[in-house]
């Protein structure tokens, strides 16, 4: 039973969240780049090149959302919902490598004696990038309690991200610049490196974690609580109905939900009709649960074992 999907009030507020992110973003990866520049900071640059970086892959995951809320062309007939793991994996993995690669250039200039930075401008930049961070966080988190959706949970983790550098970032010009003209004055130029590579090293998790999640989607491992889930409503249509076997398949495509239920009718079962056995389909429906728009469910009875297997 195929679930026709329409664009709702959901895909609409999904879509307006993830443009005002896509200019926030804009804004504080221009600031990171600017600010870099004029106080010689290789960790405000790394931060501006990851809201850079964060800001196309927002667009692009902007770009699917309109896709999935179309459901289907001539050419997709499944939809287009495998197209959102593989843009959380391409996501991730870039912001991956490019955390990895700012550690490595954070070591070499560690090795190198450090850097000379204008604090003034530092702590400036942090001060409004903490700001924006946190009203973007907190704007996208209450949003996202409605709408579910994968790309805003990653969008909010990624302003999560972005503030706890920024912020971490701000206490050490803070420190920094009250070590000037003291006998540790020597360390300020090692500052702005060793917080570039924890910092790096503490943000790697986070888009391993959205890669690991994507991959499970792309290769359609079957979700532990929704294959448990649907077993059971299985075996209660076999004892409801006197069905002979029941086979169940799911997985999760990105918001999607793909559920099959297959059963084998006994050769004495009372006849039934079509409009009986579309019946037990709705009950299953409803039992599944969750957005009728995001699910593909389909339901069969045979009395042939072989057409379950």
């Amino acid at each position: 039973m195929r679930q026709v999907r329409r664009v709702t009030m959901s895909d609409k507020a999904e879509q307006s969240v993830l443009k005002r992110s896509i200019a926030a973003t804009i804004l504080v990866g221009s600031f990171g780049v600017v600010f870099g520049a004029l106080s010689g900071s290789l960790s405000i640059v790394f931060d501006g090149v990851f809201s850079v970086v964060d800001a196309s892959m927002t667009f692009l995951a902007l770009l699917v959302t309109r896709l999935i809320a179309r459901h289907s062309s001539r050419r997709f007939q499944m939809g287009f919902w495998h197209l959102e793991p593989m843009v959380l994996l391409f996501n991730g993995g870039l912001l991956t490598l490019l955390s990895f690669y700012a550690f490595v250039n954070a070591v070499a200039t560690l090795l190198a004696g450090g850097r000379e930075l204008v604090f003034d401008w530092a702590i400036g930049y942090a001060v409004v990038t903490v700001a924006i961070c946190l009203s973007m966080f907190l704007y996208g988190r209450r949003k996202n309690r409605e709408i579910r959706s994968d790309f805003l949970a990653f969008d909010v983790k990624g302003w999560a991200m972005s503030g706890l550098v920024t912020a971490a970032l701000l206490v050490a010009f803070v420190v920094a610049t009250l070590l000037e003209g003291s006998a540790y004055e020597h360390w300020t130029p090692y500052v702005d490196p060793a917080v570039l590579a924890v910092l790096t090293l503490g943000l790697v998790p986070v888009p391993l974690r959205t890669v690991m999640e994507a991959l499970k989607d792309i290769f359609l491992v079957a979700p532990a609580e929704l294959d448990i889930r649907v077993r059971e409503i299985a075996d209660a249509a076999l004892a409801r109905h006197g069905f002979t076997e029941a086979r169940t398949y799911v997985a999760k495509v990105g918001r999607s939900r793909f559920v099959e239920l297959h059963f084998v009718v006994p050769a004495d079962h009372p006849a039934q009709t079509l409009r009986d056995f579309d019946r037990v389909r709705e009950e299953i429906g409803e039992a599944i649960g969750g957005a009728a728009r995001d699910r593909w469910l389909t339901v069969s009875f045979t009395a042939d074992p072989k057409w379950v297997e």
